[in-house]
């Protein structure tokens, strides 16, 4: 399939599937694809469709970014996740460990370039991983953050070259949340102590009330994302 021949089918597919459930959006991204994967992070969102999967695809790769800086609790959902599923999950690993890291750009480089430390623990990871894959699956939503605001259930990724499903961009905090509950869901402990969105250790804090959902994440700088999705 060339690049117009999936610009079209997105083109089609986002318009028919914008209405559809997340299961069903899924459903069809896994019976189109079978070359597809799920990019976890842990969070409240992924956690949901790992749920999905495990329902509806449990053969579906699964895989992580390992930045070697996320707080323990998101491994030991990682690990609870695991057990629960029987699943193992595909883990993409930096080139560099933080200490070469520290070694060729400075101590706590999070601080004082945190895009090229995503770059070098997000970015080019995720980058290795896509290139084997002919789709790929997101939990983002909409309302999260105005760079997510007009993603559709289904488009074409012009910065990793393939066909993404975002399945719950419509969905807000709450449809989340009641997903969890009615399925009893296994979820990140931080999100019960002020951390509605989690990335690394080092660059995400509590959120206080009345604060934007994404307040805590690289607090004090212009960033917003990690350069995944944007």
């Amino acid at each position: 399939m060339n690049l117009m021949e999936k610009e079209r089918l997105v083109r089609d597919k986002a318009e028919e599937l914008e209405p559809a459930s997340a299961e069903a959006v899924i459903e069809w991204a896994v019976s189109a694809f079978s070359n597809i994967t799920f990019a976890c992070s842990f969070g409240a969102e992924d956690v949901v469709i790992v749920d999905m999967l495990q329902k509806i695809s449990p053969k579906t790769d699964i895989f992580y970014l390992d930045t070697d800086f996320h707080f323990e609790e998101t491994y030991a959902t990682r690990d609870r996740l695991a057990k629960r599923y029987n699943l193992e999950f595909v883990r993409g690993v930096p080139k560099l460990t933080p200490e070469q890291q520290a070694e060729q750009y400075g101590d706590e480089l999070w601080k004082s370039d945190p895009n090229l430390c995503c770059n070098i623990r997000k970015v080019v990871p995720l980058t290795e991983i896509l290139s084997k894959y002919d789709a790929w699956i997101t939990g983002i939503r909409r309302d999260q953050a105005p760079t997510r605001a007009n993603a559709k259930k289904v488009e074409y990724d012009y910065k990793f070259g393939l066909i993404k499903f975002n399945p719950i961009a419509d969905w807000t905090s709450d449809d989340v949340w009641n997903y969890i509950r009615k399925h009893d869901v296994i979820y990140n402990p931080l999100h019960d102590n002020n951390y509605p969105s989690i990335g690394c250790s080092h660059c995400t804090r509590q959120v206080m009330p009345g604060e934007d959902p994404r307040a805590g994440r690289w607090s004090g700088k212009e960033k917003t994302e990690c350069g995944l999705h944007k």
